[in-house]
């Protein structure tokens, strides 16, 4: 899968159509791109705004389905995309009464699903219906919390609305959780751990392997007559902890980086899985219509053989003769 850049997702909404697969395929990518939403959503707001009237429900549709899916993996689509909602609803608040019933039933499904509070639906109906702006009456408290990984944090953010208290848990978005790594990044963190492989420096590992044995062995210290040989074993075993603690060190950080390769490989899998499976069903659908299609054709080719040909009109003499022309028709 290609890299994300504005240019091609600018194409891709262009390209976008109102069918379901069209937007499902979009709205995979998007989220394989996760680690942009903050570009996504300003681009999407922007193109939503210059689109034809009949292309802005898709533009919401795609939306809609990006902050669902979205919210298995971490919230931040949901909340960029809640910065901008309402003043595309505004925007769209003119629209014809069969955009504004979808738009309302969309708004319904977000209630009920609980995508966005009461408040926010409220407000975004607002703006959709009658073009008003309103301010809810809310408290902000934010505090943080690192998880058990010591790469990511997360947010609680705490929502005080009509005297509830709600409460949500927001992964960073420099770190989302699972987010499926490019393919230029997984390649280059595997052509990075084969480069820096501290299990295979068989240098350091055949002098590890030529210590003394003094430097391990506390019983052979007793061996030891004067203080020269005491001094000389002191500075083998300095350099041989230098050593170790060294390659140790190496070790550790391989160890991180193929946990690390490790997790991008899964989560890249687990894409290309969801990316077959829509692959197979995008193929099956246009298999049947290919059946259907060349079903048309067969008939359609054998209905024109039993067509009679009207170019030709027979003559008295039972022949065939063309028809005239119409300039023929007036002259005679």
């Amino acid at each position: 899968m290609s890299g994300f850049t504005e240019t091609q997702f600018v194409k891709k909404l262009s390209d976008l159509n109102g069918s379901s697969q069209s937007i499902q395929t979009l709205s995979l990518w998007l989220i394989h791109h996760r680690k942009h939403y903050s570009t996504v959503v300003k681009i999407w707001y922007r193109e939503l705004l210059k689109a034809k009237d009949d292309k802005k429900l898709t533009y919401m549709y795609l939306a809609n389905d990006v902050i669902q899916i979205s919210r298995k993996k971490g919230p931040e689509y949901g909340k960029e995309f809640g910065l901008y909602l309402k003043r595309a609803f505004e925007h769209m608040s003119g629209s014809d009464d069969k955009t504004t019933n979808s738009l309302e039933r969309l708004l319904n499904i977000w209630g009920d699903r609980e995508i966005y509070n009461k408040v926010q639906i409220t407000e975004f109906k607002h703006a959709l219906l009658l073009g008003v702006e309103s301010q809810p009456t809310k408290k902000v408290k934010t505090t943080h919390q690192k998880s058990k990984s010591p790469t990511r944090e997360r947010k609680k953010t705490e929502n005080e609305v009509d005297g509830k208290l709600e409460t949500h848990v927001h992964l960073s978005p420099h770190t989302p959780a699972g987010d499926p790594p490019e393919p230029e990044e997984l390649i280059k963190a595997i052509q990075d751990l084969e480069c820096n492989i501290a299990s295979a420096d068989e240098v350091v590992r055949q002098r590890i392997a030529q210590l003394p044995k003094e430097v391990a062995e506390v019983s052979l210290l007793s061996k030891i007559e004067d203080k020269a040989e005491a001094e000389k074993l002191s500075i083998q075993v300095n350099e041989a902890v230098t050593l170790l603690n060294s390659y140790n060190e190496r070790l550790s950080k391989e160890m991180d980086h193929r946990k690390k390769v490790s997790t991008m490989l899964r989560d890249f899998l687990e894409l290309q899985q969801e990316l077959l499976a829509q692959a197979e069903q995008n193929l099956e659908e246009y298999q049947e219509k290919l059946v259907k299609v060349y079903s048309v054709r067969q008939e359609l080719k054998s209905h024109i053989q039993n067509l009679p040909d009207l170019t030709q009109l027979p003559d008295v003499t039972g022949g065939l003769q063309p028809l005239p022309s119409a300039e023929n028709l007036f002259m005679q």
